[in-house]
């Protein structure tokens, strides 16, 4: 269920856009308790993962290509490619230029499927935030793998049972042939109940991304790929002080328990870690 402020405060959901609607109706039907400080808290993530789920369609089709680390490759007019295949931004260049420009001209970037997820990442939070707040939080951005700026404040839950579209869920190839290791994995974006975007496969159902994994296991495995219980998504609430026209986040905020009833919580680095 929802509860948001001291528990008297309510929204009225009417108006809202489906996508919207459908995950507040399921979390207000979740047996997870959910806070928010506000209703604008709660409406910055609603708006936010309908942003990164529009990331996700919009790179499935910006003409981006799956390559391995080594033959990575990306826009030179607004990157440098470093020695292990990360992008780096060239000085001229702002946050916000360069994660736009992978959208734009997709054609000229080929990248793996965690740097694909970073970046639908980057793209949700630049769509619901102030464009100079977003040059600013993310000033020395880097494109590699799974190298975030802190200030997407990801936090990581295992072992709940309750997903969202705008989530980053994981695929595992426990199996997987050494010789196609970049198979061992699939990171990808939820968009609907059954629905994900995984840079590489594009948008189709977990049925489909277990088959295409389970045809890279070593010769003779009968040990099938799998969805893992791990789920990720940005801070929201650190996130929405920076919406326009949102309220502050709170100034302790680093310092706040996760709050989700029933739930162990602790900060490593940037990212928060819930068990339940």
């Amino acid at each position: 269920m929802i509860t948001i402020g001291s528990g008297g405060e309510t929204v009225n959901p009417s108006g809202w856009p489906d996508l919207w609607r459908q995950i507040y109706d399921r979390k207000m039907r979740s047996t997870t308790s959910y806070h928010y400080e506000s209703p604008a808290h709660l409406v910055f993530e609603l708006r936010l993962r309908e942003a990164i789920v529009r990331a996700a369609a919009d790179l499935n089709r910006s003409g981006v290509q799956f390559e391995t680390f080594k033959n990575s490759h990306c826009n030179e007019a607004y990157w440098y490619l470093n020695r292990r295949g990360g992008f780096e931004l060239k000085p001229h260049v702002t946050p916000a230029q360069g994660i736009q420009d992978i959208f734009v001209n997709g054609w000229a970037y080929g990248f793996e499927c965690a740097t694909g997820i970073v970046i639908v990442l980057y793209k949700g939070v630049l769509d619901c935030i102030r464009e100079e707040d977003f040059n600013r939080l993310f000033a020395n951005l880097l494109l590699y793998d799974w190298h975030y700026d802190s200030d997407l404040g990801l936090i990581e839950k295992t072992g709940s049972r309750d997903s969202y579209p705008g989530d980053v869920r994981y695929f595992k190839n426990p199996d997987v042939n050494p010789h196609r290791i970049e198979w061992q994995g699939e990171n990808t974006i939820q968009m609907d109940d059954d629905l994900y975007y995984g840079h590489g496969v594009g948008i189709v159902t977990s049925g489909e991304i277990i088959s295409t994994l389970n045809r890279y296991r070593i010769p003779g495995s009968s040990r099938s790929a799998y969805l893992t219980d791990q789920i990720i998504h940005p801070d929201f609430l650190y996130l929405s002080g920076f919406a326009a026209g949102g309220p502050p986040a709170p100034a302790n905020w680093q310092q706040q328990p996760y709050r989700e009833n029933g739930i162990t919580a602790s900060r490593i680095g940037s990212r928060v870690y819930l068990r339940y």
